[in-house]
């Protein structure tokens, strides 16, 4: 897989980028007044940032717990021999499974999944087991749910006892992530 890198993003797309990360509910005049723009320029470089692939779409951050969905889990499931079709519709079928992550390793996917009680967890792992086999971690808090992309995530970072990255700046709240600049490289 290839992937090219945004070098075409100014400092101000990764900016507008980094606020809409942050709250896609902002407006753009006040997205203008952070970036020194008109609104009606602000609203054209989002919409070209939407066109161009960088904005995917916008999205609620609901509370499973509070939605009745206390229980959170990561499940590491290995399928069976020639079983892709279908336990790729097996787990397409479950409402329960948020996401599924086609990883390397040992196992073939990661599967964040959610549950009323610890019996529906287990009825929901008994249901993937037909599949493949399953390991199922449970979730005791989250302490980084999700973090804003920035134009200082490619910053070369130091090892991990090295403390934050310097002049890493936070944006409404959130804390960048930084990786190699090695990455930033275009392959082909």
């Amino acid at each position: 897989m290839t992937f090219d890198i945004a070098d075409n993003l100014d400092a101000t797309d990764w900016l507008l980028l980094a606020e809409l990360q942050a709250n896609a509910r902002i407006s753009f005049s006040e997205l203008g007044r952070r970036v020194a723009m008109s609104a009606p320029a602000v609203a054209e470089r989002v919409r070209r940032l939407e066109d161009q692939g960088y904005i995917r779409g916008y999205h609620a951050d609901v509370d499973a717990a509070r939605l009745g969905w206390p229980l959170l889990a990561f499940v590491r499931f290995r399928e069976n021999v020639g079983a892709h079709r279908s336990s790729e519709r097996a787990i397409a079928e479950r409402s329960e499974i948020l996401e599924c992550h086609h990883v390397t390793g040992d196992d073939c996917y990661i599967l964040k999944v959610v549950a009323r009680s610890m019996p529906d967890l287990e009825q929901t792992t008994a249901y993937l087991s037909r599949y493949g086999s399953v390991t199922t971690s449970l979730v005791y808090s989250t302490p980084l749910a999700r973090r804003v992309i920035t134009d200082e995530t490619a910053i070369d970072r130091e090892p991990a006892d090295a403390g934050p990255v310097a002049g890493a700046r936070s944006v409404a709240g959130t804390q960048p992530v930084a990786i190699s600049s090695r990455s930033r490289s275009r392959r082909r």
